[in-house]
């Protein structure tokens, strides 16, 4: 890897916030969940067990796809074996995992997320959920690969939530988007009496063809 210093540094500087937010946001607890980004062949990756706001620029983790530690003398997440089934199947250059409370419930419940609101589409399509194994897991990244296919979020069974993205911004607004649904549909299917209304295939494809031309066009001011 020969890339510039200050550029991995600007990486390492962005995962950390990246993971301060999902604790600040409510996504995970301690130092639960993982936060990822790739740069060329190396994977910077938060450390297992240390606290998100005790990491600074010394803590920088980093392994290459094979899993062999690069930089850095703390342990990579536990979670590593997800991480790089991601980057080796997918064109992800970063991931946020959470133990997301509502998205958590869910999958519990059901294995499929119901398809109650349109964002499904920005995902995808319905967010899947991975069977239950082991975390850490050769098993578990492989039961995750399955519920991905084609989607670039899953829910883990009794365990949490998944998601990749062209960025850390987008990988973390991709994880808030599932944890809101998850939301709205355990909210909706708690009123006695009431099943909520689901959106079909044809309407989320809709959305989606709609969702692909939101936003700013390149080059207009912000």
């Amino acid at each position: 890897m020969k890339d510039h210093p200050d550029h991995l540094a600007a990486a390492w500087s962005e995962l950390v916030a990246t993971a301060r937010r999902t604790v600040a946001d409510g996504l995970v607890v301690g130092t639960s969940g993982n936060v990822s980004v790739r740069v060329k062949d190396l994977v910077l990756v938060t450390p297992s067990g240390i606290p998100y706001d005790r990491l600074g620029p010394s803590d920088t983790t980093a392994v290459d796809l094979d899993g062999r530690q690069i930089i850095g003398r703390l342990r990579p997440t536990s979670e590593l074996p997800l991480h790089l089934a991601v980057y080796r199947n997918t064109p992800a250059t970063a991931i946020v995992h959470t133990h997301a409370p509502y998205a958590t419930a869910v999958s519990t419940l059901v294995p499929e997320l119901p398809p109650i609101h349109y964002m499904a589409a920005a995902l995808g399509g319905p967010v899947r959920v991975a069977p239950y194994a082991l975390y850490g897991s050769d098993e578990l990244a492989a039961h995750m690969l399955g519920a991905l296919r084609d989607r670039t979020a899953a829910l883990l069974q009794n365990h949490g939530t998944v998601a990749y993205g062209a960025s850390l911004d987008q990988a973390l607004e991709r994880t808030a988007q599932l944890e809101w649904m998850c939301r709205v549909w355990l909210t909706a299917s708690s009123v006695p009496g009431r099943t909520p209304s689901l959106l079909s295939a044809a309407q989320l494809d809709a959305a989606g063809d709609r969702l692909r031309g939101y936003g700013q066009r390149a080059g207009h001011p912000a």
